[in-house]
């Protein structure tokens, strides 16, 4: 329709419209490559409003430029279109692309041709979904305004249908899932959560109650933020929330305000009452649904085992019947008093718990629990917040003159009966003494913690008592396993090498790969020191895998050399107990290209001994892949005679610890008995941290085999390895 032709198109039928500020608007989209046929439908439409709300324009000049809105706005109520735009169908391949593509069912369209009879109406009509399908011609001012509050009120009418369907949907599904639910907490944040698809506000709120007599309001559960609130004193989470939530029980009646709402409940047993942030108006078609909802709320409430054990199931142990760590945290707090030090803390951790569980069954073990607390009660009949906090962690109070670590140490050390069973337990105890106390609960408990958790580190110690240094020290823990985190992610650990001689005519037959963590001013931190850390961070597998890659890839470089020799790699007890090891190891040669003679990886005794059927099974894959296999630092364990003939092994490395005092101060028999050792079993045995020449004869004399040392060679990063190799070679 051209510019001209459309000043016609609203000329009839004019009549005022009540035009008022509106509250809110409905967004309509105008779809037409004509800019005239925009303005003079916007002109029409100017002042209208329904149901107190305004009409907000969007233009799109292109069925291209239509979808791209609609796919960014979903606020759109109805589409005036046009037929003809770009293509001759290119208005009816939008509404295909609305309904299909975009899945909005919602959207109102109303289209509109300049050439009528080019595509059917009834044909139209039938074949899309559509409001109403006009030629511009016929939609006078009048007409254009009831297409237009037509297609609003079918909007608002589908709208509503469908929070009708979910609000009932969220009632049924609420009533499977809160009815005959035990867990308080779990129960009430199912209950926010289905409350917030009903009134269309984010699932932020809590439920809380207040006995009959009693202005103590208890928060019961919820969601977000205040679901770390369960079963504290709603005054004393939130002021503003407590003056809303007694408004409400005073007055019995839901209070509202700008960005929240506070339903009262009706129950039995108690008042109790949800309070959810809800920024927007409440409708009167949400509140009925909502009162639907309550009412199972009030019968999932009115629940008597729930309400009957709720102080419980908040400050109590179910198994035991003493206080749990939630009331442990609260109430040591009393006992935070500046200057004074007449109280301890005391932690106990029952040592291999998860044993007995495991072995004997959770029965057993529940009643193994219950006979610690007896004997705890025994002891001390007037310790105070004797709790259990954790699973097989517990904890008291007493006065320090009334405690004497040894006596509680002899007293704990008799066997305990669980069912029929005689069981012989170990503890590990942690104290802090009361002028160490924090000023929160959970401060005091994690500085306790601390002092347990170095009680399990020292195995001969009858209990360990916080210092200051013991936080100073896990703090600088904590910071270089974080450093040793981000210097690994950023590939700046190394990789040196030891080399490893022939006793017999020094010659060179391989070398140790050794990991070397240097910081940034140039010096370097021990391997004894980090990899532990790497250990119980986790990192030593990833770690562990990166020394290997690297050990591949040094040796092919080797190999294109001209040196022919094998590298040995340090393999941890974590990475032997991943599964497939040995097949990660094989893909790590295919990958390098990398012969298997040419690596050896070194496992200890503490590896070996740890799962030895595993470990068999493991170093058979191995040796089947042709890798050869040591075992480093032979003789520090125990009971590895008995075992050493079953084990797939090429290698024993005898420990420095029987080298250093030799020949003067050390008779040498363990290094002899490993050296026999090996030659009866058909071993090769390797002498590490040889240091004097004195050592080197002794051991020879002995007949072992290879040697390692700094008498021979300090371990040197690549290009030191590569000056070393040549000299040799010359």
């Amino acid at each position: 329709m051209s510019s001209e032709s459309s000043g016609f198109l609203f000329l009839k039928e004019d009549h005022d419209e009540v035009i008022s500020e509106p509250s809110d608007c409905w967004d309509i989209l105008i779809v037409d490559d004509d800019p005239a046929i925009h303005s003079v439908t916007k002109l029409a439409l100017s002042g209208l409003e329904y149901k107190g709300a305004g009409f907000r324009f969007h233009d799109a000049y292109s069925g291209a430029e239509a979808i791209a809105i609609l796919s960014q706005k979903n606020s759109i109520s109805v589409i005036f279109l046009d037929v003809i735009m770009e293509t001759d169908d290119a208005g009816l391949q939008v509404v295909r692309r609305v309904r299909e593509e975009l899945n909005n069912q919602h959207v109102r369209i109303i289209l509109r041709t300049g050439q009528a009879g080019s595509i059917p109406e009834e044909k139209v009509t039938r074949e899309y979904d559509i409001n109403d399908y006009k030629t511009k011609t016929e939609l006078t001012r009048s007409k254009l305004v009831t297409s237009l509050i037509t297609a609003i009120r079918s909007y608002e009418q589908i709208g509503q249908l469908e929070y009708q369907h979910k609000a009932m949907d969220s009632i049924l599904s609420a009533s499977k899932s809160i009815l005959g639910q035990t867990d308080i907490k779990v129960l009430c944040r199912r209950i926010i959560k289905h409350l917030s698809v009903i009134l269309q506000c984010p699932d932020k709120g809590l439920i809380c109650s207040k006995l009959d007599g009693n202005n103590y309001i208890q928060v019961l559960g919820g969601c977000t933020r205040y679901e770390t609130y369960f079963g504290e004193n709603l005054a004393e989470v939130d002021s503003r929330i407590y003056n809303e939530v007694e408004a409400s029980f005073s007055q019995k009646k839901h209070q509202y305000t700008d960005t929240s709402a506070t339903f009262v409940l009706r129950s039995k047993h108690r008042k109790a009452a949800i309070y959810i942030e809800c920024d927007e108006v409440i409708t009167r078609t949400q509140l009925q649904f909502a009162e639907i909802f309550f009412a199972n709320v009030s019968i999932a409430l009115d629940n008597v085992r729930l309400f009957v054990k709720l102080r419980d199931a908040a400050y109590r142990d179910v198994l035991t019947g003493i206080s749990n760590r939630t009331n442990f945290i609260e109430r040591i707090e009393r006992y935070q008093k500046p200057q004074k030090n007449d109280y301890l803390l005391v932690l106990l951790d029952v040592m291999n718990f998860s044993d007995v569980n495991n072995g004997l069954g959770q029965e057993v073990g529940n009643k193994l629990l219950i006979a610690i607390v007896e004997r705890l009660k025994e002891i001390y009949p007037t310790a105070k917040l004797l709790s259990r906090i954790g699973a097989d962690v517990f904890g008291f109070v007493i006065l320090k003159n009334e405690f004497n670590i040894t006596d509680f140490n002899e007293k704990l050390s008799i066997s305990f009966c669980a069912a029929e069973h005689i069981l012989p337990v170990g503890f590990k105890i942690g104290l802090c003494q009361q002028q160490d106390f924090q000023s929160t609960g959970i401060e005091t408990l994690k500085v306790a913690y601390i002092a347990l958790n170095q009680a399990k580190k020292n195995k001969h110690k009858e209990g360990v008592y916080y210092c200051v240094d013991m936080e100073d020290a896990i703090a600088w823990r904590l910071g270089i396993i974080r450093q040793l985190r981000h210097d690994f992610a950023r590939n700046k650990l190394e990789v040196w090498y030891q080399p490893q001689l022939a006793f017999n005519d020094l010659s060179l037959i391989g070398c140790e790969a050794l990991l070397r963590w240097p910081l940034e001013n140039g010096t370097y931190i021990s391997p004894a020191v980090f990899i532990p850390l790497a250990e119980d961070a986790g990192l030593i597998v990833d770690i562990g895998q990166w020394v290997l890659e690297q050990a591949c890839q040094q040796q092919k470089r080797l190999e294109s050399a001209g040196a022919d020799i094998c590298i040995a790699v340090n393999v941890s007890v974590p990475q032997f107990k991943v599964k497939g090891y040995a097949q990660t190891v094989k893909n790590t040669l295919l990958k390098y290209g990398v012969q298997p003679k040419n690596i050896e990886l070194e496992v200890t005794e503490s590896v070996v001994m740890d799962e030895l059927e595993t470990v068999i099974n493991t170093l058979q894959e191995l040796k089947k892949l042709g890798v050869e296999v040591a075992i480093d630092d032979f003789g520090t364990g125990f009971s590895s005679l008995s075992y050493i003939q079953s084990l797939p092994i090429d290698r024993l490395k005898i420990d420095r610890a029987f080298i250093k005092g030799l020949p003067n101060d050390d008779t040498g028999a363990i290094a002899a008995l490993v050296i026999s050792l090996g030659a009866k079993l058909g071993l090769k045995t390797i002498a590490e941290g040889v240091e004097t020449q004195e050592q080197a004869k002794f051991l020879k004399d002995l007949g072992c085999d290879e040697v390692q040392g700094f008498m021979y060679a300090k371990p040197m990063p690549e290009h030191e390895l590569i000056e070393f190799i040549n000299k040799q070679n010359n």
